[in-house]
This record gives structure tokens, C-alpha cells and sequence, in this order.
């Protein structure tokens, strides 16, 4: 799994910039949960939540896809995507104003990693049988 194990440890760093994002603005805010009605606060929760609610699915459809024996230039275009997309849509998303272009090409990459991977995992389990 030597494809999804790196796009996995390449989205780290995004996920730890989203995070980091939520506690200066909850310092920043005076909030220690929830939003307190802070816009800006509430768009670096969701940011991170989106990331949170969409990577972990897509990295174990890119795993199961990878262990089934779908090659390498099959995962490493879809990780790079993945990887894309989720930066875009934190950029999007954290923006004030937010940039919707932004918002909605990382929501279709990250869609569309999803979809292909799991048509990817699908054909490794058919073909398998």
C-alpha cells in the first residue's frame, strides 16, 4: 500500500493547517466550543470538519483499490487529486469573502476521487473472484 501510504502522509499537513486554523481562531474568538456566533471561526470548523467527514473515506476506497491490485498510476493521480482538491477547498472555504471557485473544484475533485476509486476497488474485487 505503498501509493495511498504516501498520498495519506501528504494530507497530513493539511489536515494539521486546517487545525491549527480552528484554535488560533477559537483563541482569537474567546470560544472553546462551537462557533459563538464568530464567522470566521465557524468557516475554519467546517473547513476541517469537510476534511475530516471526506479524506478518511477516500483514502480506504484508494487502500482497498491499492490491495486489490489496482496499479500505482491508477492511485498516485487520484492521491494527487485528492491531495488538490482538499487544498483548494480549504483555501475556498477559509476566504474571506469565501472564493467559491475554489470551494467548488476541490468538492468536485474530492468527488471524483471517490467515485473513480471506488469504481477502481470495484473492478480489483470483481477481477479477483
Amino acid at each position: 500500500m505503498q501509493a495511498t501510504t504516501l498520498w495519506a502522509a501528504l494530507l497530513a499537513p493539511v489536515c494539521l493547517w486546517l487545525s491549527l486554523r480552528v484554535i488560533g481562531e477559537r483563541r482569537h474568538a474567546g470560544v472553546a466550543i462551537g462557533a459563538g456566533d464568530d464567522p470566521v471561526l465557524e468557516r475554519a470548523i467546517r473547513a476541517q470538519g469537510n476534511f475530516a467527514e471526506y479524506v478518511p473515506f477516500a483514502l480506504v476506497l484508494l487502500a482497498l483499490a491499492e490491495g486489490g491490485g489496482t496499479p500505482g498510476w491508477v492511485i498516485h493521480p487520484l492521491g494527487a487529486a485528492l491531495l488538490a482538491g482538499r487544498i483548494a477547498h480549504g483555501w475556498g472555504i477559509v476566504r474571506q469573502p469565501e472564493d467559491y471557485r475554489f470551494r467548488v473544484g476541490g468538492m468536485m475533485a474530492t468527488f471524483s476521487v471517490i467515485a473513480v476509486a471506488a469504481l477502481a476497488a470495484l473492478v480489483a474485487v470483481l477481477v479477483g473472484w
